[in-house]
């Protein structure tokens, strides 16, 4: 594991070590500090449709355009659609040698995982959002493989430049450039703290239980896009289909949320109740148009 700032830098220093002659394949619409970055790198790319078939889309893509690698949001930041994790799995299996690269950050802190048995070679994150840390910090986990691919050349070719740099790889010389803030990754080893305090199996178990009740409500009054109602897993962000002008309204009511795409985005986690949901949909079904 390696620590950074944030995501997007993590990610910028692992694609410029990739081979440039690597074939990707991206999501469409997928977080755009994910898929613009590997677009203006040059690398050859395809874009797979993300809807209720997204698994499926997936495979018929890897069948006709055959990429070296797959880079995906495990959660989507607009529609909160998950990648199913046992298709991860299954798809290392059947696809060995396909690099696949994910963006933890809106999904680490909601759900149980362990990157060593995930079918990731990669695994990048923030850890402002589910993690509940400050800004700041993010990490990188890398399995062996990856590690040997990115800047191979330079790992050939290396040289100490003194003898400070002699026990840093150059792996970890391109992650970790330079000096680490200790206060903002300071946050994020607090919360790791407080969630090995409270139980992680507790805190994901209770946030799920939270997740499924408002599943149902949102669906029963079709408030949810097809692309989610028509699958599972769930993940603890949905976008509610009323009219994203009802944003300020609901800000004003002390729901904190933002408008994405068509609807208005919203989350639950573990700082949430059933009373917050029942005040969420009393909202929705009383003054909301």
């Amino acid at each position: 594991m390696f620590l950074s700032s944030c995501f997007s830098f993590a990610f910028n220093a692992l694609l410029a070590g990739l081979p440039k002659h690597y074939k990707v394949l991206l999501l469409n619409n997928d977080y755009p500090s994910v898929n613009f970055p590997t677009i203006i790198t040059g690398f050859e790319h395809s874009f797979v449709t993300m809807d209720e078939q997204l698994e499926a889309n997936i495979l018929d893509a890897i069948a006709t355009f055959k990429p070296d690698v797959l880079i995906l949001s495990i959660v989507q930041y607009i529609s909160g659609l998950k990648i199913d994790l046992s298709f991860i799995q299954e798809l290392k299996h059947q696809h060995p040698e396909l690099l696949i690269i994910g963006d933890g950050t809106q999904f680490l802190g909601t759900d149980l995982f362990d990157f060593n048995t995930s079918g990731f070679d990669a695994v990048l994150s923030s850890g402002y959002k589910w993690l509940m840390a400050g800004f700041g910090n993010g990490f990188i986990l890398l399995n062996d493989r990856l590690k040997e691919i990115l800047y191979a050349d330079v790992q050939k070719n290396y040289s100490y430049l003194n003898n400070q740099w002699m026990n840093k790889s150059v792996v970890q010389l391109c992650f970790e450039p330079g000096h680490l803030d200790t206060l903002a990754h300071g946050t994020l080893q607090q919360s790791l703290m407080q969630f090995e305090q409270w139980g992680y199996a507790e805190t994901v178990s209770y946030t799920q239980d939270l997740v499924a009740q408002a599943r149902v409500e949102l669906a029963n009054r079709g408030l949810l896009l097809d692309s989610i109602i028509n699958r599972r897993p769930q993940s603890n962000i949905f976008n509610i289909q009323i009219n994203p002008n009802n944003f300020q309204l609901l800000m004003d009511e002390g729901i904190k949320c933002f408008p994405r795409g068509t609807g208005i985005r919203v989350g639950f986690h573990l700082y949430n109740d059933h009373a917050d949901l029942e005040k969420l949909l009393h909202i929705i079904d009383t003054k909301t148009n």
